[in-house]
C-alpha cells in the first residue's frame, strides 16, 4: 500500500551488515539515526517558528515577518544565528550544575519520545510493543527538567512558573492518557504500527463513533496544555511571571529550552495523528477501490506529516482563539470536567470494544 521507505532502511541496514561486523554496523546506524534526529529538530524548530509567526499575522490581519529572505523566510535563521553566538549568563546564586543540566533533560526527553514514531510506512526507528506507553512515560520526565529549571534559577518568578508547570502538566497528563487510552482499547494493542495497521479500513476519528471524536478533543485540550501553549500558558505567563521557568536563561540554553517547545508540539500532534487520523494510512472509504487507489499513490510520508502539521495549526489557532486562563480555572477545567468525561467516555469506548459496534 503507497509508498513508503521499506526499501531505502533495508537496503542501508542490509549493507551495513555485509560491509562491517554486526557490533561496528549497529553503531553506525545509531550515528545515522541520531545525525537524522538532530537535522529534523533544527529544520523544525526553523519551520515551525516561522509557521508559529505567519500564522498569528494571518489570524491579526497583518503581514509578520517580511524583511530578512523572500517573505522574510529567513527571519528564524537570523534568530538562530543571534542565539548562538549570545553569551549564557548564570546568575549569582544559582545551582550552576542544575541550572546548566535543565535544559538539556527537556531537549534529551524530546529526542527519546522520537523513537517510536512512525513518520512514513516502514520508516520507525524503533517499533517497540509498548509504543504508546513509551510516549505516555517518557513524556512525562520532561517535567523534571521544567521544575530543575525553575529551582536551579535562584529566582522566585522562575520557580512560580515551573510550579505552576508541574502541576499543569501533571494534572493534563491524566486526560491525555485516558483519550489516548480509548484508541487503545478499541485497537487491542500498544504497538504504533498495530495501531496504524487498524485504520487501514478507515480511520479512528471516523470508525470509532462519538467516543472517539469526545476522545480526540480532550486529547487535543490536554496537549495543548501538557505542552505550555496558550491559553495554558501560565508557567510562563509575561505579564505576571516575566518569562516563567526560563526567565534566567540566554544564549542556547534559551534555545534549547524554545526548541524543545515547539518540537513538543511536533510530538504530541504526530501521536494524535497516529491514534485519530491513521499515521501515514491513506484516507480509504469502505469498497470504494477507486477512490482508495488513487489515495494510495499519495506518499505515506505526506499524509503523515500533512496530518501533523493540520493538528500543529489547531493549536496554533488555540492561541489566537481563547483568552489566558487563570491558575485555578486551568484546574478546575482539567478536575472538574475534562477528567470526569474522560473516564465517563472510556467506559463507553469499552461497551463498544466489546460489542464490535465500531466500523
Amino acid at each position: 500500500m503507497g509508498f513508503g521507505f521499506e526499501n531505502i532502511t533495508a537496503s542501508i541496514h542490509n549493507w551495513l551488515y555485509n560491509t562491517f561486523n554486526p557490533s561496528i554496523a549497529l553503531l553506525i546506524e545509531f550515528i545515522l539515526v541520531a545525525i537524522c534526529i538532530i537535522t529534523l529538530f533544527s529544520l523544525l524548530g526553523l519551520v515551525l517558528i516561522m509557521m508559529e509567526r505567519k500564522v498569528s499575522a494571518w489570524m491579526q490581519v497583518r503581514l509578520g515577518p517580511n524583511r530578512v529572505g523572500p517573505k522574510g523566510m529567513f527571519q528564524t535563521v537570523a534568530d538562530t544565528l543571534k542565539l548562538i553566538i549570545k553569551e549564557g549568563m548564570t546568575p549569582d546564586g544559582a545551582d550552576k550544575f542544575l541550572f546548566n543540566l535543565a535544559p538539556f533533560i527537556v531537549m534529551i526527553v524530546a529526542m527519546v519520545l522520537m523513537a517510536p514514531i512512525m513518520f512514513a510506512k516502514g520508516f520507525q526507528i524503533w517499533d517497540i510493543n509498548i509504543g504508546i506507553l513509551f510516549f505516555a512515560s517518557v513524556s512525562s520526565v520532561s517535567v523534571i527538567g521544567i521544575l530543575m529549571a525553575g529551582w536551579a534559577s535562584n529566582n522566585k518568578y522562575s520557580l512560580l512558573g515551573a510550579m505552576r508547570s508541574g502541576a499543569q502538566i501533571v494534572s493534563y497528563e491524566l486526560s491525555a492518557g485516558l483519550a489516548i487510552l480509548t484508541v487503545i482499547v478499541l485497537t487491542g494493542s500498544l504497538r504504533i504500527s498495530d495501531i496504524i495497521e487498524s485504520q487501514q479500513n478507515g480511520w479512528w476519528i471516523f470508525k470509532g463513533h462519538i467516543p472517539v471524536i469526545i476522545a480526540f478533543i480532550i486529547f487535543l485540550i490536554a496537549v495543548t496544555a501538557e505542552t505550555n501553549r496558550a491559553p495554558f500558558d501560565m508557567a510562563e505567563a509575561e505579564s505576571e511571571l516575566t518569562a516563567g521557568f526560563h526567565t534566567e536563561y540566554s544564549g542556547m540554553k534559551f534555545a534549547l529550552f524554545f526548541l524543545a517547545e515547539y518540537v513538543n508540539i511536533f510530538i504530541v500532534c504526530a501521536v494524535g495523528a497516529t491514534l485519530f487520523l491513521g499515521g501515514w494510512m491513506p484516507l480509504h472509504i469502505g469498497n470504494w477501490q477507486g477512490f482508495n487507489h488513487v489515495m494510495d499513490y499519495i506518499p505515506s510520508s505526506i499524509w503523515f506529516f500533512g496530518k501533523t502539521f493540520f493538528l500543529i495549526f489547531v493549536i496554533m489557532w488555540f492561541r489566537w482563539t481563547f483568552p489566558r486562563l487563570r491558575i485555578d480555572q486551568l484546574l478546575n477545567l482539567e478536575w472538574k470536567y475534562l477528567l470526569p468525561i474522560s473516564m465517563v467516555n472510556l467506559l463507553l469506548a469499552t461497551v463498544i470494544a466489546i460489542a464490535g459496534w465500531h466500523f
